[in-house]
This record gives C-alpha cells, sequence and structure tokens, in this order.
C-alpha cells in the first residue's frame, strides 16, 4: 500500500511528525511543572487548575480551534504582541499546527505524569532530605529517576494524540499542502476527491502503525514503573 503514496502524501506524514515532535517537546516541561503541583501541592484553586488543564478533553476541538485563532492570530490579544514584537505568527502555519497539537495532548501528558509522581514514595524524598541533599539534588536524583517512566509515558501518549490531532488544527491552521496540512487533514481532503481511496488507506495504515507503536511503547513504559515500584 505505501505505493499509493505520492510526494504529497509523504510531505504531510513527515510534516505530522514535525508537528507531533515540537508539540510534545514543547509541551512536556510545562506539563511536568503542572503535573508536580497538581500531585504534591495543596492551594486555593487548584481544582479549578485541574479542570482547566484537562478543558481541551472535553471541549469541541473546533472550538479549541476557534479560540486559538481568536487569541493566536495575528489580529488577537497574543498573536499581534507576538507578531509586533518578535515577528511570530501562528495562524496558518505550521507552528500553528505544533501549538494546536500540543495544547490538545497536553492534558493527557499531564494525567499520565501526574499519576508518576502519586506513585513515588513521598518519604524517599524526605529521607534524603535529612540527610542534608538540598532540594535540586533531591529532584535530580531521587525524583525524577523514579518518575522517569511516567514522564516518557506522557510524552509518548501526547505524540501519539499530537500526531492524530484534526479539529483544532484544521481550524486554527487549514489545511494547506506542504505547509500545514497534516496526515488527519490530507485523509479528510482526499476523501473529497473521486478516485483516492488507495492514497486514503496508506495514510490510514501509516496512521495505525504509527499510534499503535506510541501506545504499545506508552503501556510497556507503564508496566515498567509498576515493576520497579514494586506493584503487580
Amino acid at each position: 500500500m505505501m505505493d499509493t503514496l505520492g510526494p504529497a502524501e509523504w510531505t504531510a506524514i513527515w510534516l505530522s511528525l514535525r508537528v507531533a515532535l515540537v508539540a510534545t517537546l514543547g509541551a512536556l516541561p510545562v506539563a511536568i511543572w503542572v503535573a508536580y503541583v497538581l500531585a504534591r501541592k495543596s492551594f486555593p484553586g487548584r481544582q479549578l487548575l485541574n479542570g482547566l488543564v484537562h478543558l481541551p478533553l472535553v471541549l469541541p476541538p473546533v472550538v479549541t480551534g476557534y479560540l486559538l485563532l481568536v487569541l493566536f492570530g495575528q489580529q488577537g490579544p497574543i498573536g499581534s504582541v507576538l507578531y509586533q514584537t518578535f515577528g511570530i505568527s501562528f495562524a496558518f502555519r505550521w507552528t500553528g499546527a505544533a501549538l494546536a497539537a500540543a495544547i490538545m495532548a497536553f492534558p493527557l501528558m499531564v494525567r499520565a505524569i501526574r499519576l508518576g509522581f502519586e506513585a513515588v514514595d513521598a518519604g524517599l524524598e524526605d529521607a534524603a532530605a535529612t540527610l542534608g541533599a538540598s532540594r535540586g539534588r533531591i529532584w535530580r536524583s531521587v525524583t525524577l529517576p523514579l518518575v522517569l517512566p511516567g514522564v516518557l509515558a506522557g510524552a509518548i501518549l501526547g505524540f501519539a494524540k499530537a500526531l492524530g490531532e484534526f479539529g483544532a488544527t484544521i481550524t486554527f491552521v487549514a489545511a494547506i499542502p506542504g505547509q500545514t496540512q497534516t496526515i488527519p487533514t490530507a485523509i479528510y481532503g482526499l476523501l473529497q476527491v473521486p478516485g483516492s481511496e488507495p492514497a486514503i488507506v496508506g495514510l490510514v495504515i501509516v496512521s495505525v502503525v504509527l499510534a499503535m507503536g506510541a501506545l504499545l511503547v506508552s503501556e510497556w513504559l507503564a508496566r515498567r514503573m509498576a515493576k520497579r515500584l514494586g506493584k503487580p
């Protein structure tokens, strides 16, 4: 089936991988911090923060894409400042696709990483503190190694979600061939063209292989984390 894919389809595949990778790497540091705060801190507005983090999961993706267009478009309150000050533009560019994918993947990343933090015995960190370790050293030598499988699992889940993002992406950056057209938007476009079934099937196969591979790796990491923590 791979021989049914033309240059436009392969461009969409590589662009999807690029968008998903940039979205994951960009969102990961923030996801780790938010997951840590939600898992370890108690403060007024904690549930509100938790709700905001998970909002993209329950909102229609088109609504999320529209909000991104309003906020990050060149006339939007954030987009206009970025464009006039730094020359950065997101709307109808591949960077906008990465932003949309990152926002849609963010809740899944936070959820997986938060479970990792909650699985770590805080007593280990307290013991390291009583031995005189600084907060930074405790984080590097105790917390991060224990939570790393959860971080990797969250990153892979986020990557898989970003790879398949459609609604927010097509609303925010459209589906411009060679610029913003990813695998899902390419499939949608081909559905409007008679006789494109072979190319559609090829893209679907690529999507399934990539998504299934990411999920299998994520599950393997979750099992490894459970085994490390002594759980069945």
